[in-house]
């Protein structure tokens, strides 16, 4: 470990995985902006959630929608979770970073995971999105409401989070193929998380 906050995620998730899948619950505070990603799949879509978690409440309730889930997280602790909530389920072990499965999806999701990296891993981010995403695919991710960095806690533990500028996702999200569908900065109807909601063009 470099002693950068941004390099201890996963360590972080790995260690108290049982402690934020408790603090976290499975009540789905997200439904309505689940709702709007959902409007823009087909039936029986496949969709990937990167940095899937425990798979609660989020991937089952993509599950329970009829759609072909893959889940992929950076700890093996959250993927246990993940296979223990959503049995055959598939899920792989992988930081996101690094993300190559192979194969396009139809839906792209990546809620509370993806404002992790630093400002420069989120950049390289788009092109792994473009990589993955089928033609039309939905993509789905929070950030931080403006460019800058901030700690969070978790068990005790300081948990990096770091966010790039409007513009620059704005910019990224054209130069990887897709086209803006929403965004709310801190929106209070769900935890006041800043949110975007993006297509890829077809």
């Amino acid at each position: 470990m470099t002693g950068r906050p941004e390099d201890s995620v996963i360590d972080i998730y790995q260690r108290h995985g049982a402690a934020w899948a408790k603090l976290r619950g499975d009540r789905l505070a997200e439904g309505g902006w689940l709702d709007r990603f959902c409007e823009l799949l087909p039936a029986t879509a496949s969709v990937l959630d990167i940095g899937c978690g425990s798979g609660l409440p989020i991937a089952r309730e993509l599950v329970r929608r009829g759609f072909d889930v893959t889940g992929v997280d950076g700890a093996s602790t959250m993927l246990a979770l993940f296979r223990r909530n959503l049995p055959g389920t598939p899920a792989h072990l992988a930081d996101m970073r690094e993300l190559a499965l192979g194969r396009r999806f139809d839906g792209l999701l990546a809620w509370d995971s993806f404002f992790h990296l630093s400002p420069a891993d989120q950049r390289a981010m788009f092109r792994r999105f473009q990589a993955h995403a089928a033609a039309g695919a939905a993509l789905m991710f929070t950030s931080g409401p403006a460019e800058g960095s901030a700690i969070g806690e978790l068990a005790g533990d300081r948990l990096y989070h770091g966010s790039l500028g409007s513009d620059d996702y704005r910019a990224l999200l054209d130069a990887s193929g897709f086209e803006g569908v929403d965004h709310i900065v801190e929106d209070p109807t769900c935890g006041y998380r800043t949110i975007w909601l993006a297509r890829q063009r077809r």
